[in-house]
């Protein structure tokens, strides 16, 4: 309860309790009953629910950081990026401020200078959002009265172009798979096949355990509490996938099942995909060692190990997910089971409920990347140029299937 005391002659203050158990104090009012006054309005708020402590705002951001992430419960890995974005964007700039001296237009002036001085649209954008998830717990606590990060209609609209993210045929996937054998190891072209032809990401597929590859029944599972591999700190640890659709079981299509058990075969690892040295993947080792060398090509490179020529440059492993949900469509394929192969929600509540995918549907499905697969395949061995791809082909190929099996396919129609 609050209540009023004499500070001085003439004066009197306002004491309130804390959450914490202290008292906070109001002062300089120059009669008693305007400091009861006061005093009743405080009890009144506290009552609803809509008290503003006039101590919370004093908070530095930094002081309010500590708190905030001590009650943050996200995963893992979401946790260690907002750390990251605290720790080396905004406590540089704003750690010293206090919480009710932030304004809105300031956090936009700043983010305006972060994408000056080359930061992506994308990582500034991420880098405010984490900002305002400060400021609106610190609201949500009574800290300050409201968020000042509101979105802004003033002054002239941003026009971004938006990027669109690079994908591949059915026959590049399969070229930058067969550079990517030649320069780190048969593994790795059956890791990008098996993420184009699936849909997976890359934490499903590292963090995928033979137990979880069911191939008498050609189907792959995304456990919902150890699906993915995650890196944190730098430091490697199973655990549950992206979001709850994620958690799936995934059709494989047939060339896919004979291509894996070959592939189980040459180790004896718990997990499905590792380095020829039988180490947990990383991404970034992954990235600079096979999948950029294999789409971008390494003509840069004076005298590399294994020369390899660009087949798509730009392409990410994430694309490899985009190339096959583009593959989906382009035959035809319902959205509700595009949305359940690669564990998506979709928007709509009512048919994310009550959309099922019809086993004729599921056929239809694996009949087409089965085709997709035979015609990349007679591609790529029936044109290949140079030694690199010539020799890695023909890993492929008998990784896969022998070539007399695949019928002529006139690719010119």
């Amino acid at each position: 309860m609050a209540f009023v005391e004499k500070s001085g002659k003439n004066l009197w203050r306002v004491r309130y309790p804390k959450d914490d158990g202290g008292f906070g104090t109001i002062s300089g009012f120059t009669s008693k009953t305007a400091a009861e006054n006061k005093a009743h309005e405080i009890e009144a708020d506290q009552r609803r629910g809509q008290f503003l402590d006039p101590d919370g705002g004093k908070l530095t951001l930094a002081e309010w950081s500590i708190a905030w992430f001590d009650a943050l419960d996200v995963a893992a890995t979401t946790e260690a990026q907002y750390r990251s974005l605290v720790r080396n964007h905004i406590l540089p700039r704003w750690g010293t401020t206090r919480l009710d001296a932030i304004s809105g237009l300031a956090v936009h002036t700043w983010g305006k200078k972060l994408r000056a001085e080359g930061y992506a649209q994308a990582t500034v954008i991420t880098i405010v959002k984490v900002m305002s998830m400060l400021l609106a717990d610190a609201a949500d606590e009574r800290l300050i009265a409201v968020n000042p990060i509101q979105p802004r209609r003033r002054g002239k609209r941003r026009h971004e172009v938006r990027t669109e993210r690079v994908w591949a045929t059915p026959e590049q996937a399969l070229g930058v798979a067969a550079q990517a054998a030649a320069l780190v190891g048969d593994w790795a072209a059956v890791l990008m096949i098996t993420a184009a032809w699936t849909g997976a990401r890359w934490g499903e597929l590292a963090g995928l355990r033979r137990h979880n590859l069911h191939l008498d029944d050609a189907t792959l599972v995304i456990d919902r509490h150890a699906g993915a591999l995650h890196e944190v700190n730098g430091r490697l640890e199973l655990g549950p996938p992206k979001t709850a659709e994620s958690a799936r079981t995934i059709t494989l299509p047939p060339f896919l099942v004979h291509l894996l058990r070959t592939h189980l075969n040459g180790h004896d690892h718990p997990h499905v995909f590792v380095t020829s040295e039988g180490e947990l993947l990383r991404r970034s080792n992954f990235a600079r060692r096979a999948m950029r060398p294999a789409a971008d090509g390494n003509h840069h490179r004076t005298r590399p190990r294994t020369r390899v020529h660009p087949v798509l440059p730009g392409l990410v492993f994430h694309g490899f997910r985009h190339s096959h949900k583009t593959w989906l469509i382009a035959d035809g394929i319902p959205d509700v089971a595009q949305a359940r192969r690669l564990g998506h929600r979709i928007p709509d509540k009512i048919q994310h409920i009550y959309s099922h995918v019809a086993p004729e549907v599921e056929t239809r499905l694996i009949n087409a990347l089965q085709h997709r697969w035979t015609i990349a395949l007679h591609t790529l061995t029936g044109n290949t140029t140079t030694p690199s791809t010539e020799h890695s082909a023909e890993r492929l190929t008998r990784l896969a299937l022998p070539v007399a099996t695949i019928p002529a396919v006139d690719l010119t129609a």
